[in-house]
């Protein structure tokens, strides 16, 4: 077959070196990523997928198409039956190679290959009524249109279904006398059975209460079924031999590309089925323009993954936002109250970037993105015991780590950075990043208790909001606005415990 599928992922060589499996450990769990993957990796190939971001737009497109045809409900479910016949059709291969009888384990073994002959042959058919407009699927489609065309499959499908008619024509009757077990043909000992029920029909009344009980029937023969079926292959030796011959001809299923593409389009209903479940609680997905040459960013209705997804389970409600950046606006800089969403903002911004390069549909009714080759995040570490450099040294060569990889692609997430020094060292520092930042170009979102870093060349203020008629409750909207010169003042009555519900708490009878 000279078809050129090869993957419904990888669309050229494959996958490509990236991260350490520290470092993208790191951004995934700061970016609140690591929890979602968690529940998608039921694959090994999943988990490489969700783990290698793409830098190619043509591959990034090949799998965004991909997520398009899959979106068709009769499609998704029918690539779905298709995965649990495969899994179906493994079960019943690893079953076979457990048995110690020879001929048990070649009927379970033509058992597998019905299960799989018959799979293809309807992942085929519903490709062809759906007619995707996807690389992937209509590439996979030609492949197993030449695939069960092939003489190879042509010969594996006839001799499967010439052992499976032989073995049905076998008739046998046992009879038991004591411990003698007696296995003869059929057509030896006259069937009495329809005359006797004939005769005594007549004198049926309802339905008797039925007292059999039900063994648990294990799939390994027990010594005396092994005998009975040995005696019915001396009695029928062409059909068994037909079928040990099977076996031994048709070991090599299923074929390779077929079952890479089991594996590798989990990562698609895994991923599609999160967003369905999300999509319940009013919010929705879309594909993302992307871009290799403009600056430009607008999202519209956007939130973060993984909280979303735990909110859609408990029916906690999900607050969208927007965000824009145009011309030479690059940085972020995120202000206002504690717990008011700062830093699920963040995070929303390096989600998408993140997702974007997977191919996958981004949280938000509209998404145009600059393509990054790498997502940095430097958000605040708890101290260890083992640390030989105190929390600040540790924050300053993170970011030091940062800014010697960082090019003017990529996209750096900070939150809270600084924290722990003073004022005034924090807002030093942060003038500091932030003038590096800008040589390289790239682009960043800044969450920050220092109103004065939220100015400058490239520089977009954004501030999360608090209900107009109650200043204590966080909306958890985030918009354009100049700083308010709240933030770090309520980070310090909170760190001292001076707010108004703490005084109110210490001053009451």
């Amino acid at each position: 077959m000279d078809v050129p599928f090869r993957s419904v992922l990888w669309p050229s060589s494959g996958p490509a070196a990236q991260a350490s499996e520290r470092e993208a450990q790191e951004v995934l769990a700061d970016l609140g990523l690591a929890g979602v993957f968690a529940e998608l990796t039921a694959e090994g190939c999943v988990e490489a997928a969700l783990r290698q971001p793409l830098a190619d737009i043509g591959e990034i497109s090949y799998r965004q198409a991909v997520f398009a045809d899959l979106e068709a409900p009769h499609l998704a479910a029918a690539v779905a039956a298709f995965r649990e016949a495969m899994d179906q059709v493994r079960r019943q291969r690893e079953q076979s190679g457990r048995l110690r009888h020879a001929d048990q384990a070649a009927r379970w073994l033509l058992t597998a290959a019905d299960s799989y002959r018959t799979a293809v042959r309807a992942l085929h058919s519903a490709l062809a009524d759906a007619a995707p407009a996807s690389q992937g699927l209509q590439e996979l489609m030609r492949y197993l249109g030449e695939y069960l065309a092939s003489p190879a499959f042509l010969t594996f499908e006839a001799e499967a279904e010439a052992v499976r008619a032989q073995l049905a024509a076998v008739r046998f009757t046992v009879e038991l006398r004591g411990t003698r077990v007696t296995v003869r043909r059929a057509e030896d000992v006259t069937d009495l059975s329809g005359e006797i029920a004939d005769i005594f029909g007549r004198f049926r009344q309802a339905a008797a209460h039925d007292d059999t009980v039900r063994f648990a029937d294990y799939p390994e023969l027990n010594r005396v079924e092994e005998g009975i079926v040995d005696r019915v292959a001396l009695l029928h030796p062409k059909a068994f031999a037909a079928l040990r011959a099977f076996s031994r001809s048709h070991q090599a299923f299923p074929d390779e590309t077929i079952a890479r593409f089991d594996r590798e389009v989990a990562f698609y209903l895994m991923y599609l089925g999160l967003c369905d479940e999300i999509r319940t609680a009013g919010q929705g997905f879309c594909r993302p323009t992307l871009s290799e040459d403009g600056h430009d960013i607008t999202v519209s209705g956007t939130f973060d993954l993984a909280l979303a997804a735990k909110l859609s389970r408990a029916g906690g409600e999900i607050v969208p936002n927007d965000l824009t950046l145009a011309d030479a606006e690059r940085i972020i800089v995120v202000t206002g109250p504690n717990q008011g969403g700062k830093t699920t903002f963040a995070r929303t911004f390096g989600q998408l970037h993140y997702l974007a390069r997977l191919g996958c549909p981004v949280p938000g009714k509209r998404a145009r993105l600059r393509l990054c080759d790498r997502v940095y995040t430097h958000f605040e570490r708890a101290e260890q015991a083992a640390d030989l450099q105190g929390k600040l040294q540790d924050e300053l060569l993170r970011l030091r780590t940062i800014l010697a990889q960082a090019t003017d692609r990529s996209v750096v997430v900070m939150n809270e950075s600084f924290a722990s020094t003073t004022l005034r060292d924090a807002l030093f520092l942060g003038r500091e990043v932030m003038a590096r930042l800008r040589e390289r170009g790239l682009l960043c979102v800044y969450v920050t208790f220092i109103d004065e870093l939220a100015a400058g060349d490239g520089v977009v203020s954004m501030v999360s909001q608090v209900a107009p008629d109650d200043p204590t409750r966080r909306t958890f909207r985030v918009v354009r606005g100049p700083a308010n010169g709240l933030a770090y003042a309520m980070t310090l009555a909170e760190r001292h415990g001076v707010t108004l519900d703490a005084l109110r708490r210490r001053l009451a009878p």
